[in-house]
């Protein structure tokens, strides 16, 4: 294709409603007769079903879910038995072993199992079972910190 043989797109013509009987859109212009939606001005809002009680609210509502909420990839410390003794293992080792989706989001280690392992493991978040379970084996626990991406000053 050359850009001498680019054509404009075909346009559909617009609706010419209200301009006698013989387009067939005369009279009324398409909104029938009488009632809210044939007036001029007529606006309605979506979800209005005429006064009847709209869906939305007919619908029974269930649970909550905070919007501030959040959310942890959650490794028991059962799990973590799998790694050699003295190994460090952080949210990259977690994820080749396929016990993290990702990387990216926050990572909660809980004290479910038994664990008899010294490591030194890296996490967001350690319930109070975990901690004591890795410190009693001779493990070190770390917080991660989590690297934001640098702002650009101009």
């Amino acid at each position: 294709m050359n850009i001498g043989e680019l054509q404009a797109p075909k346009r559909k013509n617009k609706k010419r409603v209200g301009r006698g009987p013989g387009s067939g859109m005369g009279k009324t212009s398409t909104r029938g007769q009488k009632g809210q939606r044939s007036r001029s001005g007529f606006n309605y809002k979506p979800g209005f079903e005429g006064g009847q009680m709209p869906l939305q609210r007919r619908i029974p509502k269930r649970g909550f879910k905070s919007q501030n909420r959040i959310e942890y990839q959650i490794v028991n410390i059962a799990c973590l038995e799998q790694f050699e003794s003295g190994k460090i293992v952080d949210p990259q080792v977690l994820k080749e072993a396929g016990l993290v989706k990702s990387t990216d989001r926050l990572i909660k280690v809980l004290g479910g199992g038994d664990f008899t392992k010294k490591l030194t493991v890296t996490a967001d978040k350690f319930s109070q079972s975990a901690l004591d379970k890795i410190t009693q084996a001779g493990g070190e626990v770390k917080n991660r910190e989590l690297i934001k991406p640098a702002e650009d000053v101009a």
